[in-house]
């Protein structure tokens, strides 16, 4: 039994700790508005290669773009990335993303993230906000595909649509949900 407790102690002392070099390294190493709109360029451009990707950035009235969200857990996760909105093409503020996680998880990714908004409605609401969390402030259709299969825009409507994809493509049994994306003040 009490080989059981310290060895629990010990998992919640590294998640926390894992968790504080999380925050820590993201404010530390935070990218500069330029930085950020190179690497958004660079994601957009990997997106447009998914089959029907340009078509849902033909019809977006805003594109929130997070080019690396990196994850890391040991038992207790959280994940962090830095990113841009974007109106018309052109960067109109910048964004955080941050989540916190429990359940098993052991290890680190990347993936991008990018957020189409398709009504004005949605995206003035996303723009009002202080911090808007996936799940409470507003939801988000989040689009993961089987191999084979194109986006379409006619079978998908709704006002905020998510791809969450990486090297190898749109990546699948992922969510947003509990996300939240805070304004950044960059220059």
């Amino acid at each position: 039994m009490h080989r059981m407790v310290g060895s629990s102690r010990r998992m919640v002392f590294l998640a926390c700790a894992l968790w504080a070099l999380t925050l820590s390294a993201s404010t530390a190493f935070a990218a500069t508005g330029a930085e950020i709109d190179q690497a958004v360029d660079r994601t957009l451009t990997s997106f447009r290669n998914i089959d029907g990707a340009a078509e849902f950035l033909e019809i977006a009235k805003g594109v929130l773009v997070f080019p690396k969200v990196y994850k890391a857990g040991i038992g207790v996760g959280g994940e962090y990335g830095e990113g841009a909105l974007r109106v018309g093409g052109k960067t109109v503020d910048y964004y955080s993303t941050a989540a916190a996680s429990i359940g098993f998880q052991l290890g680190a990714q990347a993936k991008s993230i990018v957020v189409i908004f398709t009504s004005e409605a949605a995206l003035d609401q996303f723009r009002a906000s202080e911090g808007w969390k996936v799940g409470v402030d507003g939801s988000v259709a989040l689009i993961d595909l089987g191999i084979g299969r194109s986006l379409d825009t006619n079978s998908i409507q709704d006002p905020v649509i998510g791809f969450v994809f990486g090297q190898q493509g749109l990546m699948y049994n992922l969510t947003l949900e509990g996300s939240k994306f805070t304004k950044l003040y960059k220059n």
